[in-house]
């Protein structure tokens, strides 16, 4: 799998976001979480006859109906996650507007509900919160649907998640996947490290029936944090660790340059 746009200093970005979003350490072990993670198979297709209602109006339609022929950037969503969830397609849609394709006629946008217990009204809620009105939220499919249909999608497409019973929280894979028309996997991408350039090549791409090579996994979680202790787990703390250090010199540099403008431009 090609990750578009995760340069070194993105994907550390995209850890420390995705390792703020849920429990960890409350009832996923490490071996739970050793299967967490997006790895399409080689030839990956999506299932097109699978079955969902769209949140947007109440009707059931496939898959396939969704993707109406179009390239599209299938979101895997828990609709009730308020962490990395929300910023995550947010960014999306961010990208998305600045790629100057047209929503629902140049590409399709896709999300996939992962919680059962996320009905459509919190479903359109959080889509419209993170898109806000216009025609990238008006021509997306937002779908719910039970348990079975949406194993059998993100099984094809190697997206792997788990359930933590013990908190009633999905750890899964900060990550997303642009199709081709006909549901084969062209890309797959990290949307806390999306560009409009890697999204719009990777659309374009797919709309040419293009699939990119998918040889490495992506692992970035939505999970990593412990709210009944408040606690970081031990790889989310050195990343906050690291990133706080960078924060300091960065601030201590611009503190710097403008001491040197201020002398600079002092009147002598």
């Amino acid at each position: 799998m090609r990750v578009l746009g995760t340069t070194p200093a993105r994907l550390g970005l995209a850890a420390l976001l995705a390792g703020l979003a849920g429990p960890a350490g409350a009832g996923l072990t490490p071996k739970d979480l050793s299967g967490v993670g997006l790895a399409p198979p080689p030839g990956a297709r999506a299932p097109l006859d699978t079955a969902f209602t769209d949140s947007a109006d109440g009707r059931r339609l496939s898959l396939g109906e969704a993707l109406s022929g179009r390239p599209t950037l299938l979101m895997p969503l828990d609709y009730a996650c308020r962490n990395v969830c929300d910023p995550m397609l947010a960014v999306a849609g961010t990208a998305l507007a600045a790629t100057g394709l047209a929503p629902g006629t140049d590409y399709r946008l896709v999300t996939l509900g992962l919680n059962p217990r996320a009905d459509a009204g919190t479903a359109r809620a959080m889509v419209a919160g993170q898109l806000g009105q216009g025609p990238l939220l008006a021509s997306a499919a937002v779908l719910t649907g039970a348990p079975g249909p949406v194993e059998a999608v993100t099984r094809a497409l190697g997206y792997a998640y788990a359930y933590d019973r013990d908190t009633e929280s999905y750890a899964h894979p900060a990550g997303a996947l642009v199709l081709t028309g006909d549901g084969r996997v062209a890309r797959a991408l990290s949307p806390l490290a999306m560009t409009a350039r890697d999204l719009r090549l990777a659309l374009v791409e797919a709309g040419e029936g293009r699939v990119g090579g998918l040889a490495d996994r992506l692992v970035l979680l939505c999970y990593g944090y412990d709210p009944q202790s408040g606690i970081y787990t031990p790889l989310i703390r050195r990343i906050l660790t690291a990133s706080g250090v960078v924060t300091v010199l960065g601030i201590a540099l611009l503190v710097l340059a403008l001491h040197r403008r201020s002398r600079r431009d002092r009147p002598i």
